[in-house]
């Protein structure tokens, strides 16, 4: 048996609409790896939120790695500490998020335990409760930024057309030094200029000496398609974006609140 990569992504793929790990998801994902094969969660979420659906999958141990911020980190679970990193320049991040205030737009950055914000408003309260995180606030920010941050995320929960024109303002700004992308309507995502899920999904098949030919991505949004590319086998959620069906090899039957993830393991995943 030729061990496979499975490359998951969480919101609205392995997690369904209350953000829980089915019964018969977990159950596949776990015979996926007792067969020999590497699950990888691959996510926009920052580490602090994913580490603990590695834990309960089982995923916290020598061997096993997760992709966080959307490919800027690839942090190894045996030894506890990141293997990639990628970060933004402090430069540059000060630029957005005082464009992003200008705007009207919540902005918010994360150091290496928390996620930074510079005002407790709706939005920030929003996706702490979304994902399940801390937050911390400091009125001084982006200012009092010392260290680079791997992602900012910019949030509205009304007007997406808003986010649309500051995405297109803030690219424009920073001369193809950062990209924008969405992970849903009200999440704007930035990371440095190369980072993405598909890049982690190459550079971690590389470092486990796996075949690109032996990887499965499965998603659902925007920010997915760089995975869906990249992998040998790119799988769309049955509830995924139309653009990322038309670019998967697969589309499964089922969606994300009927165990989705559970069918592409059945089908793919030899032992």
């Amino acid at each position: 048996m030729d061990p496979h990569i499975l490359y998951l992504d969480l919101d609205d793929t392995l997690l369904n609409s209350e953000k829980r790990v089915s019964p018969e998801n977990a159950a596949a994902v776990r015979g996926a790896l007792r067969a020999g094969h590497q699950v990888v969660l691959t996510t926009g979420r920052p580490l602090a939120a994913t580490l603990p659906l590695a834990e309960e999958l089982g995923l916290l141990r020598p061997g096993c790695f997760v992709i966080s911020f959307n490919g800027a980190l690839i942090y190894d679970c045996g030894a506890g500490k990141p293997l990639v990193m990628e970060t933004l320049p402090l430069a540059l991040t000060r630029e957005l998020w005082n464009l992003a205030k200008a705007r009207g737009i919540h902005c918010q950055g994360y150091s290496r335990s928390d996620t930074l914000v510079c005002a407790d408003d709706e939005e920030v309260r929003f996706y702490a409760g979304r994902i399940h995180v801390t937050y911390r606030v400091d009125a001084s920010l982006p200012d009092s930024l010392r260290e680079e941050t791997v992602k900012l995320l910019f949030i509205d929960l009304k007007d997406h057309a808003k986010l649309e024109a500051f995405r297109a303002e803030a690219a424009a700004r920073c001369g193809g030094a950062l990209s924008l992308f969405f992970s849903n309507r009200w999440f704007l995502e930035c990371v440095r200029s190369g980072v993405s899920k598909g890049d982690a999904v190459r550079r971690l098949a590389a470092l486990l000496g796996v075949p690109i030919e032996r990887t499965i991505a499965v998603g659902d949004q925007e920010n997915d398609l760089p995975m869906i590319r990249a992998a040998g086998i790119g799988c769309a959620m049955a509830n995924a974006t139309d653009a990322l069906k038309a670019e998967a090899d697969y589309v499964t039957e089922r969606d994300a609140d009927h165990s989705g993830v559970a069918e592409i393991i059945k089908k793919f995943l030899p032992g």
